[in-house]
């Protein structure tokens, strides 16, 4: 005979989960809607930027597909959807990038999130955005032998030149 205190732990996780979607979306007003027109938005001013832009076009081949992923990836940030299962550090760990590159990721971000969202939307993704830089960051910064305290930036050293 079953308990009939058994809790079932996977409708449970999903009614939290739900709760919380319902929740965010009341108080930020975010939706699939906003955060397709955030992707889309940002990753059309990533692909101008000189600094950034060229660092995708090396690793984004078909942008269809990684909007796709991004989208999904937002989603579950913002939104706490889980429709993303990827892991996006060892995408991020062989990348030539340091602290500029994040920073400029962030100013691109932020930008698009506060042209293109409500104000709470907007604070809801940068927050996440601030967070999310700050992780990969760390992680660059380690995978590099380089182990960041408190405040600390990861920066690459300049190249060093030699003449000929």
């Amino acid at each position: 005979m079953e308990s009939p205190f058994r809790i079932d732990a996977s409708t449970d996780a999903a009614a939290r989960r739900q709760a919380a979607m319902e929740r965010i979306r009341r108080e930020t007003g975010i939706d699939g809607a906003m955060i397709d027109a955030l992707v889309e938005g940002f990753y059309a001013r990533v692909r101008d930027d000189d600094l950034i832009g060229p660092i995708f076009a090396q690793h984004v081949h078909d942008w269809t597909p990684h909007l796709a992923q991004m989208k999904r990836f937002w989603s579950s940030v913002a939104l706490s959807s889980g429709v993303y299962q990827g892991r996006p550090m060892p995408k991020h760990l062989p990348l030539p990038i340091d602290a500029r590159h994040f920073d400029r990721w962030l100013e691109l971000f932020e930008a698009t999130a506060r042209d293109l969202c409500p104000t709470p939307a907007a604070d809801h993704f940068i927050a996440s955005a601030h967070r999310i830089a700050a992780s990969l960051e760390l992680g660059v910064a380690n995978s590099n032998g380089v182990m960041l305290h408190q405040g600390e930036r990861f920066l690459r050293p300049a190249p060093a030149w030699t003449a000929d």
